[in-house]
């Protein structure tokens, strides 16, 4: 048993006893203390007291005895710049604190190191001239962000590792291992590397230390009786017994110390999984970009400047609709069949006849262009086959009714012909496009609505609103709203979508800091306000988010932003679960997602999005990362909606009908599911430590040399080439000789 020791956010201490690694790891703190002081930076046990703690808070340092939680037993003097480090002398008796360097100190040597640097030094430390050498330079691969020592006594002493640190880096933590070289490693324990170190007892309780008490910790020779060893001594200064750093950790069988035994690579990583709780299989997704053949060049004239509550353009399997600066709300369709560079020349436009509020395609109907104006009305327009072959200014519906600019549209996720709206004039009205007319009125909010969003079984309907209200109603049942509870503090945008199956809402916002953050409702029970949320970034725009049921996996990011943020939404703690994100190289303008159909599976593409940028639409492919990719992973792919089918008509949908799509997979005819593939039998993907570090004789050292040199130059009972060459008959080789004599006077007299 032992304890850990986390400094949170929300400015306490928590205590917490960790278990075996085979064991379930607590819930719950067994302690937790609240300082008081402002936001906690550090904490550090006292070195031979038993419950004795130092606290670092932002400028002063607390000493907490942790068996009594009420107050702590001193505060120390303020500091006048950020405290950033403590450390208690080796007998407990002093504190000392620092700013700007942190190190981490053992028996022997010093590791220094600062945050985002890819260095970490290493300095051996002597009560003499030069006091302090620098005894290796580890170069790591990505940038630190902390650093922790492994306790002396879980050292393989028998390999002459006198350190190992770990690596804090932004998505992993890598073991650094130093060993110092030396003949007989693995066979003879070195003494003189490893003096006495401190043992594992408590040397007297805190109120003892307190009250002036200064015993000392008895001290634990580092050594391996079990194994029978011999010991070797050899001055530690010497060139050869450098301290040189391992990028992989250093194992050999049995145990690593004379003390306990290590735990199995599968333990250790079952207990820092039960410490930092689940993580997502997505975690390690990737975003790239196609290759350029697939890009649309040299756009021109784009409307960059759409409304917060618009994505900027609208994609489908076929074409992309993109707003232009043009006057007269003119918008471009651009074929995805007809990748590569544009023309200088104009193109043929949709002349939408006033700016452009927000616009959709139909998802049953490719051809189908739904826009809303500034003038309150919703034009629909109808794209030929293989795109705009002239000027479109005469639209095949006009929809009125609102009497207010119009903020966001929504097509009916399952009926054909049934559209919804929002407006300033603070209603949301459902459209029938069959009738041309407007069949329902939503009323109840109170200001701006920020967002709108069908459920995926198409019988509610949910609003963000700038009141600071989310509502869901029942549109076919009443006009007011079904529910209502508190939204996102922030008045400055958001975004809803619902996920889980539809038993929760997600909200993109702001918080009353203006910090852009994702909130998740129940869908049961909105009053009670959000179940989880998660602060993102600090930016001014609003996270558009775009939710895939297949894998429950929401990709988010906002116009005029380089990141894309990437999380698994799941329906119990931790409700959030971060993967890795993509960067662009340059602001993007919007991104869009086209149907789950135009992934390709064999990369194990869970989505496809167009990215828009000032003068470009490129492809961006998020792939899982997986081994075999030869199998089709049916663990990523389970069966997809046809969602760009209909399953009702507006009219049916409105009598009350309801319906849900069918469901295909996306296993390709000749792939085998990689549940399906056939068990391989596990191979050692590194031979063992013990090969490596295997000492060999002199003479079996000879031998091997020996050996590599005959082999390299044959057998020595060959016979050589030149002995099966036929020779010249005597006459011939005098008359050759004489030649070759004449030849070289000649050129000695020229």
């Amino acid at each position: 048993l032992f304890h850990l020791i986390i400094p949170s956010l929300c400015m306490q201490v928590k205590l917490w006893r960790l278990c075996d690694p085979e064991l379930e790891q607590p819930s719950s703190p067994e302690l937790t203390i609240c300082p008081g002081q402002g936001r906690l930076e550090m904490v550090h046990f006292h070195p031979s007291s038993s419950g004795l703690l130092a606290v670092g808070t932002a400028k002063c340092p607390l000493i907490w005895d942790t068996s009594r939680q009420d107050a702590p037993l001193a505060v120390l003097e303020q500091h006048s710049d950020q405290l950033q480090s403590l450390s208690w002398k080796r007998d407990g008796s002093l504190l000392a604190s620092s700013c700007k360097v942190r190190t981490l100190y053992s028996d022997i040597l010093n590791v220094c190191y600062a945050q985002g640097d890819t260095v970490v030094d290493c300095f051996e430390v002597s009560s003499s001239e030069p006091f302090l050498s620098q005894v290796s330079h580890c170069l790591t691969d990505t940038s630190t962000r902390g650093v922790a020592m492994v306790p002396k006594l879980a050292l393989n002493v028998m390999s002459c590792e006198v350190m190992c640190v770990l690596q804090l880096t932004d998505s992993c933590i890598v073991p650094i291992s130093y060993h110092v070289p030396r003949k007989h490693s693995g066979q003879e324990f070195h003494e003189d590397l490893y003096p006495d170190t401190m043992g594992t007892t408590p040397a007297m309780p805190a109120e003892e230390w307190w009250q002036g008490g200064n015993k000392q910790q008895h001290h634990t020779v580092l050594q391996d009786p079990a194994r029978g060893c011999s010991t070797s001594s050899s001055p530690l200064s010497t060139p050869s017994s450098s301290a040189v750093p391992s990028r992989s950790p250093s194992s050999t069988s049995g145990l690593s110390s004379g003390f306990l035994p290590s735990p199995s690579p599968s333990q250790s990583a079952k207990a820092i999984q039960s410490l930092l709780g689940p993580t997502s299989k997505f975690r390690h997704i990737q975003g790239a970009v196609m290759h350029r053949d697939t890009h649309i060049t040299n756009m021109r004239g784009l409307n960059l400047t759409t409304p917060g509550e618009c994505d900027g353009f609208c994609v489908n399997r076929h074409r992309v609709a993109v707003p232009l600066s043009i006057s007269g709300g003119q918008i471009a369709i651009y074929e995805r069949s007809q990748p590569g560079r544009l023309p200088d020349a104009s193109l043929p436009t949709i002349q939408n006849s006033v700016n452009v509020a927000d616009f959709s395609w139909d998802p049953f109907d490719t051809h189908r262009l739904a826009v809303a104006g500034d003038d309150a009305k919703i034009r629909l327009w109808q794209v030929p086959e293989g795109g705009l072959k002239e000027t479109l200014t005469e639209p095949e519906l006009i929809l009125q009714g609102h009497t207010e600019k119009i903020y966001s549209i929504k097509f009916h996720p399952l009926a054909s012909g049934l559209l919804v709206s929002s407006s300033y004039d603070l209603t949301v009205r459902l459209w029938n496009l069959e009738s041309g007319e407007q069949v329902k009125l939503l009323t109840g909010h109170k200001d701006q609505v920020f967002g709108i969003a069908w459920s995926p079984d198409g019988k509610f309907l949910a609003t963000v609103c700038k009141d600071g209200k989310v509502r869901i109603y029942d549109p076919r049942k009443s006009t007011s709203p079904l529910q209502e509870g508190p939204g996102p503090e922030g008045p400055r945008g958001a975004r809803i979508v619902w996920v889980c199956e539809g038993k929760y809402l997600l909200v993109s916002g702001f918080d009353s800091r203006s910090e852009r953050g994702l909130y998740l409702y129940s869908a049961d029970s909105l009053s009670s306000g959000a179940i989880a949320n998660i602060q993102v970034d600090v930016s001014p725009s609003t996270l558009i988010p775009f939710y895939d049921p297949d894998t429950n996996v929401i990709i988010l990011t906002g116009k005029g932003d380089t990141r894309v943020h990437i999380y698994e939404i799941v329906p119990e703690d931790p409700y959030f679960m971060e993967c890795s994100s993509f960067h662009s190289p340059e602001p993007h303008k919007g991104l869009a997602f086209l149907p789950k159909t135009e992934c390709n599976v064999r990369d194990v593409e869970i989505a496809v999005g167009l990215m828009l940028s000032k003068t470009t639409i490129e492809p961006v492919a998020f792939r899982v990362p997986r081994v075999k990719k030869e199998f089709f992973q049916d663990d990523v792919y389970t069966d997809t909606a046809v969602w760009w089918e209909p399953v009702l008509t507006a009219s049916a949908w409105l009598s009350g009908s309801n319906g849900q799509h069918k469901k295909i997979s996306l296993k390709p005819k000749n792939m085998t599911a990689v549940s399906e593939a056939p068990k391989e039998a596990p191979v050692r993907k590194y031979l063992p430590s013990s090969v490596y570090l295997e000492e060999k004789t002199d003479e079996q050292k000879k031998e091997e040399l020996l050996s590599a040199m005959v082999a390299k130059l044959g057998n020595m009972d060959d016979p050589l080439p030149q002995e099966s060459f036929e020779g010249v008959a005597d006459d011939e080789w005098v008359s050759e000789y004489h030649g070759a004599d004449l030849c070289c006077k000649l050129v000695m007299i020229k």
